[in-house]
């Protein structure tokens, strides 16, 4: 490929392993050909030696968002469904859901949204959705409600309220699994069956699954989390639910460092990889396009669960969400181009796809909470590295 890894890039993995910062990481970068070069350090366990390599599985957590995105993109070209359509002509309980404006006491305080969103407003996380782990509010209507989160992997976690009328807010949510369902009843396949036929197939991710197999298992970088001195521990936590009762499309596959840079090479490639195409060019481009139309991104999102993540603090550069991927409007200094889209999965896993350079990369290990710092100043240095040499 054009752009290689330098030893300077596996110098700051090992380094990171070294001081403690992670137990082991790949990083992986492709070009529109799928052409992927690999970086490795450290170990899939902090109390043992197996390797890290190419072949280790992840939880890909939120970065499941862009995969079941260009599913419903993909149904979106067919004319199945289109983006102004409001998801409750196709999932009728959809509109039973109503916006929880604070507690009375111990009682919820609720009301019907001013307007039904869209598909479009699940793409862009402007549906009025929220997470229990991101938003005090909706954790206390848990708390209050005994309904369960909807990482717990059951179908009654998809009835959380909304948090704000659709369309006016960016709130990070359940949005996309809720468009799993959508994708669901749509094609008449349950999202795991979709993917493998419509996305991971032609695309030759022969390791991304929701359900991995023992095999697949055996090759899983276990979970780890900080200790209080900056340390590594591993962490006993089932995430994502190994049996849940619904495909969880927000936050349910696994994978290889591999198969995700398969997927973004499609990507970069206006939606085709090895002769096979997922999605036309003018439909990539519209996802990599800020669709927020006035509706801001927080300055921080905050945590209300520090266990699980760390609050975000947004980038101090234009930027704003394309359909199922953040995206930046202004180049980054050293770093990607404008028009380049990007996201993350909970366990410290971070990707960038950069079609104005022609390169993606995505940086994947496994340790809670989400944001870690140690964590982000190592990925950005990896990123910095690979500019620097183009």
């Amino acid at each position: 490929m054009s752009v290689g890894l330098s030893s300077g890039v596996e110098r700051i993995l090992e380094d990171a392993v070294e001081a403690g910062t992670v137990p082991g990481a790949v990083f992986v970068l492709t070009e529109p050909d799928g052409d992927a070069i690999h970086a490795t350090a450290g170990t899939l366990r902090v109390d043992a030696t197996t390797p890290v390599t190419a072949s280790t599985m992840f939880r890909l957590m939120s970065m499941t968002k862009a995969l079941a995105s260009v599913a419903a993109l993909q149904l979106i070209e067919q004319g199945r469904i289109s983006l102004d359509q409001e998801v409750v002509a196709v999932i009728p309980e959809f509109g039973e859901l109503q916006v929880l404006e604070g507690f009375d006491g111990e009682q919820p305080r609720l009301r019907a949204p001013r307007r039904q969103p869209t598909i479009q407003h699940l793409l862009t996380h402007t549906a009025g959705h929220g997470y229990g782990f991101a938003n005090e509010l909706l954790l206390r209507y848990h708390e209050a409600t005994g309904i369960p989160d909807p990482m717990s992997g059951l179908r009654a976690g998809l009835r959380m309220p909304l948090i704000a009328d659709p369309g006016t807010e960016w709130n990070y949510g359940i949005n996309t699994d809720w468009l799993g369902q959508v994708v669901e009843a749509v094609s008449g396949q349950d999202l795991a069956a979709y993917l493998g036929e419509h996305v991971f197939g032609p695309l030759g991710m022969t390791d991304t699954t929701f359900s991995p197999s023992e095999e697949q298992r055996s090759r899983m970088m276990a979970l780890h989390t900080r200790t209080p001195d900056g340390g590594l521990t591993l962490m006993d936590l089932d995430v994502p639910v190994a049996e849940p009762e619904f495909w969880p499309a927000g936050h349910g596959a696994h994978g290889t460092a591999s198969d995700y840079a398969r997927f973004m090479a499609a990507l970069l490639g206006g939606g085709q990889l090895d002769g096979e195409r997922i999605l036309e060019p003018g439909t990539v481009e519209m996802m990599f396009t800020d669709h927020l139309a006035g509706a801001r991104l927080p300055e921080v999102m905050k945590s209300a669960m520090p266990e699980l993540s760390n609050d975000v603090p947004t980038a101090p550069f234009a930027q704003g969400f394309g359909l199922g991927l953040h995206v930046f409007t202004e180049d980054l200094p050293g770093m990607r181009h404008a028009g380049s889209g990007d996201w993350a999965g909970l366990c410290n896993c971070y990707y960038w796809i950069d079609p104005a350079s022609g390169i993606a990369g995505a940086f994947l290990t496994q340790l809670l909470p989400f944001y870690d710092a140690r964590i982000v100043e190592t990925a950005l240095a990896v990123e910095q590295a690979v500019y620097a040499e183009l």
